[in-house]
C-alpha cells in the first residue's frame, strides 16, 4: 500500500480508538473543538512566518487531527464521514479546474481566479463575497474581499490610481481629525487602511506578512531595551522619551 495511505489509515484507526476509549476525546463536540482548531491554525501560521519547517510539519499534523476529528464526530450521527469529506473536495477541485480536467483554454493565473469565482456563482452563490468568513481578522478579510472583487473584474487599472485613492483617503481622515469628529475619523481611518491594503496588492506586498514582520521587529527591539535597562537597574516608566530613545537607537543596530 502507498505509504501515504498507510499513514492516513493509521490516523483514522487511532481516532476511532481515542473516541471509543479516551475520556477527553469521547467528550469533545464540534463546538468544543472549534476554538482549539483556531489556535492550531494560528500556531501553523506562526511556524510558517518563522520559516520553521519542522514546526510546520508538527502543526500540520495537529490540524490534520482536527479535520479527522470533526469527520469522526459527524459520522457518529450519520451526517457525513471522512470519505464524504474527501470526495467532496475532490469533486469541487475537478469542477473548478476545467482548464485541467475539461479542456478549457486559459491565458494565465488571473483568468484561473476569475473563472473560479464565476463557477462559484453558477453553483448557487449569490455573491462573490459570500465565501469570505465573517470571523476572519479584519486585515485578512480585506485582502480576501479585494481579491474576490478583482476576480470578477471590479478593480483599479493600475497602482497609480490606487495610490491616488490612498492620498484621498488620508486627506479625508485628516479633515475629520481637524473637525474633532471621532466617529467619522474612525470611519475614514478604516477607509485609509482598506485603500493601503488595496495598494499593497498592486506592488506585490502581503500586508499581513509586512505588519507581522514589523510586530516581530518591534518586540525584538523593545525586549532588548528591557534587558539593557534591567542591567543598569533603571525603570522604563521613570525615564523620559529622549532617554529611552538612546536605548531604542541602540536596539536598532542589533
Amino acid at each position: 500500500m502507498d505509504a501515504r495511505l498507510t499513514a492516513f489509515q493509521r490516523l483514522l484507526d487511532i481516532m476511532d480508538e481515542l473516541r471509543a476509549k479516551c475520556p477527553w476525546d469521547m467528550k469533545q463536540t464540534m463546538e468544543s473543538l472549534r476554538y482549539l482548531t483556531l489556535e492550531e491554525v494560528y500556531e501553523l501560521s506562526d511556524a510558517i512566518v518563522e520559516n520553521d519547517t519542522n514546526e510546520v510539519k508538527k502543526e500540520l499534523g495537529d490540524v490534520m487531527l482536527h479535520l479527522v476529528f470533526y469527520a469522526k464526530i459527524a459520522s457518529e450521527t450519520k451526517q457525513f464521514d471522512i470519505t464524504d469529506v474527501l470526495n467532496s473536495i475532490c469533486d469541487k477541485l475537478v469542477h473548478r479546474h476545467p482548464h485541467i480536467y475539461a479542456g478549457l483554454e486559459i491565458s494565465g493565473e488571473e483568468e484561473v481566479k476569475a473563472n473560479w469565482e464565476k463557477l462559484k456563482l453558477k453553483e448557487g452563490k449569490k455573491s462573490v463575497l459570500q465565501g469570505v468568513p465573517k470571523s476572519l481578522p479584519a486585515m485578512v478579510k480585506a485582502i480576501r474581499i479585494q481579491e474576490k472583487a478583482r476576480g470578477v473584474g471590479f478593480d483599479w487599472d493600475n497602482k497609480e490610481q490606487v495610490w491616488q485613492k490612498v492620498q484621498e483617503e488620508l486627506a479625508e481622515f485628516q479633515h475629520e481629525l481637524d473637525n474633532n469628529d471621532s466617529k467619522k475619523a474612525k470611519e475614514e481611518f478604516g477607509d485609509l487602511l482598506f485603500s493601503l491594503i488595496n495598494y499593497s496588492r498592486f506592488i506585490d506586498i502581503n500586508p499581513e506578512d509586512a505588519l507581522e514582520k514589523t510586530n516581530k521587529k518591534f518586540i525584538k527591539r523593545f525586549q532588548f531595551m528591557e534587558k539593557e535597562l534591567l542591567k543598569e537597574n533603571k525603570a522604563m516608566d521613570e525615564m523620559s522619551l529622549s532617554e529611552l530613545d538612546v536605548y531604542w537607537n541602540k536596539a536598532k543596530t542589533i
